[in-house]
């Protein structure tokens, strides 16, 4: 299929309300949606304590939390395979190749990125306003709550490129989810089937789907931050 072929294609596709492509769509932002909010009050609870906290090790667990920023999705697929089998430890709960085993390999690959976001926001923030707010006789919590505000920019630009980093991966979504059609095909799985086999239309259709979420999410996090006119 020559390109101008396949890209025509594809806007046709787009245009005339797919169902499949639709649903693989519902699918992967469903899920990636889901996977943040598990994953973003534990990261962002990580971040701040580690930023704020002296313990023994404390250099250690944000060299850790750095490295885990590299980790290949696939090799986390891969772990996450054996934890889920039959024969692993968690092989009881049967949720290999359904959308519950693709939500937790997707939180395993956002935490890294929310922790070193929020640990790196912090960390930036000046550290007299936790003084003061201690010295007015602020609770921790009121504290954390105080801090977390004044880097809540930090924090957005952490689920931004988490939600990035999650929606666009395909190793650990074929190996956990499978690539069945109609529950756990994703986006970036989807394209990888249909490239493989030769429907190039349908794959740069998602990927236009992609590229539209990508603009849509970062150009929301640039109007809250007050950048974009």
């Amino acid at each position: 299929m020559a390109l101008i072929d396949a890209i025509s294609a594809a806007f046709g596709l787009l245009l005339s309300g797919d169902a499949d492509l639709w649903h693989i769509v519902w699918v992967s932002v469903s899920t990636c949606l889901v996977a943040l909010l598990i994953a973003t009050p534990i990261a962002v609870g990580l971040g701040y304590l580690v930023a704020t906290r002296f313990f023994p090790g404390r250099r250690i667990v944000i060299w850790l939390s750095q490295v885990a920023l590299s980790f290949p999705t696939v090799l986390i697929g891969l772990l996450l395979y054996l934890v889920l089998s039959r024969q692993g430890p968690a092989g009881q709960l049967h949720w290999l190749f359904s959308q519950s085993g693709l939500i937790v390999g997707q939180v395993l690959i956002a935490l890294p990125v929310l922790v070193a976001f929020t640990l790196a926001a912090v960390q930036a923030a000046d550290p007299r306003l936790a003084e003061t707010a201690i010295t007015l006789g602020a609770s921790r919590w009121r504290v954390m709550a105080t801090m977390l505000r004044e880097v809540r920019f930090g924090v957005m630009a952490a689920i931004t490129n988490g939600f990035g980093r999650v929606i666009s991966e395909v190793g650990c979504a074929m190996m956990v989810g499978g690539n069945i059609a109609g529950e756990t095909r994703t986006i970036t799985t989807a394209i990888a089937l249909e490239t493989s086999k030769g429907d190039f239309a349908q794959g740069i259709a998602l990927g236009m789907v992609l590229i539209a979420i990508a603009l849509v999410i970062n150009a929301a996090l640039l109007l809250l931050q007050g950048d974009a006119r």
